[in-house]
């Protein structure tokens, strides 16, 4: 097991940045409330599949849970969480990744922080070969509505 080094970490984000920019448009132009995130649960679990991550979906009913696997995977695990719901707001920002469902809208950031927990995923995968334990990535649905989907 090597070390894992900055120049690592920055080469690979460099590779999947644009992808991550483009993830987060297509979730910022299709926000889904709370437990109604089909579409984005599908298109976290087509980069997954694309870069060959196990995961198990359907938990909490459209949540996500990635599975990275280092060397002595049971040694430790770290869990990492993005949320993925939208919020019941009517955007008006003038971008072409505008929300297209109206009355819906990603106004808190969960569009960045999926399209991110992807990125780091990606790097992750890249690096599994040089760290212990396990990482799990949590795509949580409904964040923003109470039963939320973390329990």
């Amino acid at each position: 097991m090597s070390t894992i080094t900055t120049q690592q970490v920055k080469q690979l984000a460099a590779e999947v940045f644009a992808e991550v920019v483009e993830l987060r448009r297509t979730i910022h132009k299709n926000p889904e409330l709370a437990f109604e995130e089909h579409q984005t649960a599908a298109l976290v679990t087509a980069c997954l599949d694309k870069w060959g991550i196990k995961y198990q979906k359907n938990i909490a009913k459209t949540g996500v849970v990635a599975t990275i696997e280092g060397n002595d995977p049971t040694s430790k695990t770290i869990a990492l969480r993005g949320d993925m719901d939208a919020l019941p707001i009517h955007e008006l920002n003038e971008v072409n990744y505008r929300s297209a469902n109206e009355g819906k809208m990603h106004a808190c950031g969960h569009d960045v922080h999926t399209a991110s927990l992807l990125g780091t995923a990606y790097i992750l995968q890249q690096l599994r070969g040089h760290f212990s334990g396990s990482f799990r990535l949590i795509f949580q649905p409904s964040e923003e509505k109470l039963p939320g989907g973390a329990s």
